[in-house]
């Protein structure tokens, strides 16, 4: 059986790292005998001509794709369409947003012919021998599908207990080098699962309020095996990594014992760390911790279920400074009760603790306490354009502010942002210091692989070979290459001559002749470059 793996597009300015959630859900269907291909569209571009080639050279019998609020419009067509294009294939869809819409996904979407529930990965191995026993679907727990007109949703399926059973997600489906390119961490997780409350959460819903752990020596072998990749640095995307102390010094002492040099980052909560375990993560190579707080008025904190003071705030501020850990703080603007008083506390209270910090808006996502018992709080949610859920601006309301108002707080604060980068921009080889022009060609760097990776400019290239090419050495192919890139996005040459030589040398692109042409391609990763 041949099963595609759909990554729908995600906006690339929101730094995703390479999607775990589908390489697990990859691993999953290889455990179940399948061959799997995962059509990544997070960094290369997306078109309907481009899916109909892909499904045509592959000639899966089961695509499937997953989504979050956000990107659901997006991901819901693309499914569609692989459907419209070729009805054989059944075709799934999962994720949170489905997780807690299927009946409303079903009937708006008839390409799609199963939503998986929850976590997927056991889910799939039950549901993949049967795909061509449709008349036995209603035996899988965890799933949603159409019968005679009427929408069936079979019997809960019980989380994971040992998540060491589940195969290692199987990175080795992503072209990493892509991602590499951007710079971005690869994203891990130790555990599953968080014991707190927060009404905001759609991550507790999904897996469950029981922290389930992996084994310390599994988690530092499937780190190795990031390493192997050549990737330097990973984000540990726990819901809770530091929910038992010991636990997180077994793993940090197993780094240590193994000597792995790379660079690290977590999230965690304010209530979760102390001296001990900061030092610890630090000797580890852990360089960033970031915290959730969003708000600076201890009755909304309460309000919305965080269990945290910002006294704690204070002090797990403090500690990551005092052992050498970058905090980060993050806050959330249009929680319920908000005023324009607790507003101005939030912003006083965020430049006081001296932390990286930044605001996002507050998205009821379908499955949180806030959407579903929107009524128990002082709270209106103005839409249900699942486009507008990337809290990036206010989509709520509560009595003492307008939508407008939020926008406006927090406008005020990107202003800032946006004049100290002008500011930047305007003394770029002038009179900023080299470690700010640094920063400012960093930027412009990203925003360049942005296009090349969104616009496919690296896989559009193709000239006649030249004659004398040596596809092994030097520069052929490499200036035409830099020439094509600036024709399509005016950036200057230099940056992008710059830019084309380090993915070059990293392996993350190579040349090829192909029918008498010289292209260029990616490589999967970049120890694959001699391979092709």
């Amino acid at each position: 059986m041949r099963v595609a793996i759909i990554a729908p597009p995600y906006p690339l300015e929101e730094a995703p790292a390479p999607p775990l959630g589908i390489t697990y859900v990859a691993a999953a269907c290889e455990a179940a005998g399948a061959e799997v291909r995962i059509f990544d569209y997070i960094v290369s571009s997306y078109s309907e001509e481009k899916l109909r080639a892909q499904l045509a050279e592959f000639d899966p019998q089961v695509a499937g794709i997953t989504s979050v609020t956000l990107n659901f419009f997006a991901a819901a067509e693309i499914i569609s369409t692989v459907k419209r294009l070729n009805p054989r294939i059944v075709t799934m869809m999962g994720g949170p947003h489905v997780s807690f819409e299927a009946p409303a996904v079903l009937a708006a979407y008839p390409g799609i012919d199963i939503v998986v529930i929850g976590e997927g990965e056991a889910t799939l191995q039950e549901l993949l021998p049967l795909i061509d026993r449709p008349d036995q679907w209603e035996g899988v727990r965890g799933i949603a599908f159409r019968r005679d007109g009427r929408t069936v949703i079979t019997s809960h399926r019980e989380l994971i207990e040992d998540l060491d059973r589940i195969p290692l997600p199987a990175r080795h489906l992503l072209s990493l080098s892509r991602y590499m390119a951007l710079g971005y961490s690869v994203s891990i997780i130790t555990s599953r699962g968080c014991p707190y409350n927060c009404i905001f959460c759609v991550g507790r819903r999904m897996v469950g309020n029981k922290v389930r752990l992996r084994s310390p020596a599994l988690v530092v072998d499937e780190i190795e095996q990031i390493l192997s990749y050549g990737i330097s640095r990973i984000n540990v995307a726990d819901d809770l990594f530091v929910a038992k102390k010991s636990r997180v010094l077994t793993i940090c002492a197993e780094i240590g014992k193994r000597g792995l040099k790379f660079d690290w980052s977590a999230f965690a909560r304010v209530n979760t760390v102390d001296r001990e375990i900061l030092q610890a993560m630090r000797a580890a190579g852990c360089d960033a911790v970031s915290f959730g707080v969003e708000s600076g008025n201890q009755e909304i904190l309460d309000r919305i279920g965080k269990s945290i003071t910002k006294d704690m705030v204070r002090q797990a501020v403090a500690l990551c400074r005092e052992t050498g850990i970058i905090p980060h703080t993050s806050f959330m603007v249009g929680l319920p009760g908000e005023t324009r008083e607790t507003l101005a506390e939030t912003r006083a209270f965020a430049k006081s603790l001296g932390s990286l910090f930044g605001y996002h808006f507050l998205a009821p996502f379908p499955g949180t306490r806030i959407r579903e018992r929107v009524c128990d709080y002082d709270l209106e949610i103005l839409t249900d354009d699942w486009n507008r859920y990337d809290a990036n601006s206010a989509i709520v309301r509560t009595r003492g502010l307008l939508p407008e108002e939020l926008n406006e707080f927090v406008a005020d604060y990107d202003e800032e942002i946006r004049l100290a980068w002008e500011e930047m921009v305007a003394g770029y080889k002038k009179t900023n210091s080299s470690q700010i022009d640094l920063q400012v060609r960093g930027q412009f760097r990203m925003r360049l692989v942005y296009r090349i990776l969104v616009e496919d400019l690296i896989e559009s290239f193709c000239i006649a070979a030249p004659a004398d090419a040596d596809e092994a050495a030097g520069e052929p192919g490499i200036n035409e290459l830099c020439q094509f890139i600036q024709g399509r996005t005016g950036v200057e040459y230099d940056l992008i001559e710059e830019t084309i030589k380090s993915f070059c040398d990293c392996g993350y692109i190579r040349r090829r002749r192909d029918n008498g042409n010289l292209t260029w391609h990616w490589t999967v990763n970049r120890f694959d470059a001699k391979r092709g």
